[in-house]
C-alpha cells in the first residue's frame, strides 16, 4: 500500500485541480463506482486490501443493524446507528497504525472495529451492564465519550505528551459537525496548533446535528475552519473509502512527522436516525436521503469490485454467511450478557475509598434489603 500527498504543506486542501465531483472534495472512487486520479492524493491497494475493505463495511453494517433491531426489542436501552458512515469510519480507522491512539465519540462502532474492539463490549455499554467494557490501552481505543466534543481536548492533551516523550506514533480525535460548534473543540484546536500536536482531528460530517443542518453550525465548510487556527484542512468525500484511507494515512503521516495537527472533514450522511430515540423524519425530506442513498459507500465499492473483476459471487457468499454468524454471536451475547451486582457501583470510585461513599455504600443496601423484607413478608410462614 502507498500513499503519495504534497497538500500536507497547504493551509487548507483544494480541490479546483481534482477531475469530477465537488469542488474541494478529494474522492478516488465515485458514487458510480468508477476510479478516478486525484492531484494530491492517491493510493494502490492489493485486491486482497479492496476486499478486505468491503468486508469491514458489510460486518459493520451489520452489528450496527443487529443493535437497531435489539434496542427496538428492549434490549439495548440506547443505540446511535452509523448506518452510511462505514467508508467514513473504515477508511480512516484502517488509515491508524496499532501504536496510534484513537479518541471516538459514541458512534464509532466501524472504527472499534478496526481496532479489534470485540462489537459485544459496546454493546454491554448501551445495555448498562458496564462502563465501556474494554481496556482503552489494549488496543489503543479510547472509551466511548457521550459529552459532545470534549474527547478532542483529551485527544490533543494525550498528543501533547507523545510530542514530549518522543515516540513516533500520531493520535485521532473524532467528533460531528455538530461538536465544531463546541468550544472544547476551539481550544482544542488551539492548544493543538500552538504546541504543534501531533493529532488529526477527523470530523464525520453526517449533515445533521440532531434535527439541526449543518449550515447552522458553520457559515464555511467545517475543513476551511483549521486555517484559522494555523494548521491544514482537507475536505473529502466520507461515502469513498479509498479516498478516506489514503486522506486520513497522509494526514497521520503529516502528525506523526512533526508537523502538528490536521482536519480531516468526512463530507457523509447519516442515513438512519441520530440515536434510535430520534424521529428524522419530524425534520428532513426523505428526497434528501434518497439522493444519499445513491452514494452508498457499499455498493460503491462492490460496483467497483465487480467492474474490474476484484470478487466472484463466492466471496461475497461467504461475506454474507459471516455476516449472519457474528448477527446470530451478537443477538446471544447480548441476551446473555449477565447483570452488574447493584453494589458495584461503589467500587473504584477512589483508590482509598472515602466516607462519603462508604456511607451511600451503606444506604443503598439498606434500600436493596427492604425489599427483601417486602418479599419475605408476603410469603405465608416468612418474615413474623
Amino acid at each position: 500500500m502507498s500513499v503519495k500527498s504534497t497538500a500536507a504543506r497547504r493551509t487548507t486542501r483544494g480541490g479546483a485541480k481534482r477531475r469530477g465531483g465537488e469542488p474541494g472534495l478529494v474522492q478516488l472512487l465515485t458514487p458510480e463506482g468508477e476510479r478516478v486520479e486525484h492531484p494530491e492524493y492517491s493510493i494502490d491497494l492489493t485486491p486482497e486490501e479492496l476486499r478486505g475493505l468491503y468486508r469491514d463495511m458489510v460486518l459493520t453494517r451489520r452489528f450496527d443493524g443487529e443493535a437497531i433491531t435489539l434496542q427496538r426489542q428492549g434490549e439495548l436501552g440506547l443505540w446511535a446507528s452509523l448506518l452510511g458512515q462505514e467508508a467514513a469510519q473504515i477508511g480512516s480507522g484502517r488509515a491508524t497504525r496499532p501504536d496510534d491512539y484513537v479518541f471516538p465519540t459514541y458512534r464509532e462502532h466501524g472504527v472499534a472495529w478496526t481496532r479489534d474492539v470485540d462489537p459485544l463490549n459496546l454493546l454491554g455499554m448501551f445495555r448498562g451492564v458496564n462502563n465501556g467494557g474494554w481496556d482503552p490501552n489494549q488496543n489503543n481505543f479510547h472509551l466511548y465519550t457521550i459529552v459532545i466534543g470534549s474527547q478532542t481536548l483529551h485527544a490533543t492533551g494525550y498528543a501533547m505528551g507523545v510530542a514530549k516523550d518522543g515516540a513516533d506514533s500520531a493520535v485521532i480525535a473524532y467528533f460531528g459537525d455538530g461538536a465544531s460548534s463546541q468550544g472544547d473543540v476551539a481550544e482544542a484546536f488551539t492548544f493543538a496548533a500552538v504546541y504543534n500536536a501531533p493529532v488529526v482531528f477527523f470530523c464525520q460530517n453526517n449533515q445533521w446535528a440532531i434535527s439541526e443542518p449543518t449550515e447552522k453550525q458553520s457559515r464555511v465548510p467545517i475543513y476551511q475552519r483549521a486555517a484559522g487556527f494555523g494548521f491544514p484542512g482537507v475536505r473529502v468525500d466520507g461515502n469513498d473509502v479509498l479516498a478516506v484511507l489514503a486522506v486520513t494515512r497522509a494526514a497521520m503521516e503529516h502528525a506523526r512527522s512533526g508537523q502538528g495537527p490536521m482536519l480531516v472533514e468526512a463530507f457523509t450522511y447519516r442515513m438512519g436516525a441520530h440515536t434510535t430515540t430520534d424521529d428524522p423524519t419530524r425534520y428532513r425530506a426523505d428526497e434528501e436521503r434518497e439522493e444519499w442513498a445513491s452514494k452508498d459507500p457499499i455498493q460503491r465499492l462492490r460496483t467497483y469490485l465487480e467492474r474490474e473483476g476484484l470478487a466472484d459471487e463466492a466471496f461475497y457468499a461467504e461475506i454474507d454467511a459471516e455476516s449472519d454468524a457474528l448477527a446470530k454471536r451478537v443477538r446471544d451475547g447480548v441476551r446473555n450478557m449477565p447483570n452488574p451486582e447493584p453494589m458495584a457501583m461503589f467500587e473504584n470510585a477512589y483508590a482509598d475509598g472515602h466516607p462519603l461513599v462508604d456511607e451511600e455504600r451503606a444506604q443503598f443496601a439498606e434500600y436493596l434489603a427492604s425489599f427483601e423484607d417486602v418479599e419475605n413478608a408476603s410469603v405465608p410462614g416468612k418474615g413474623h
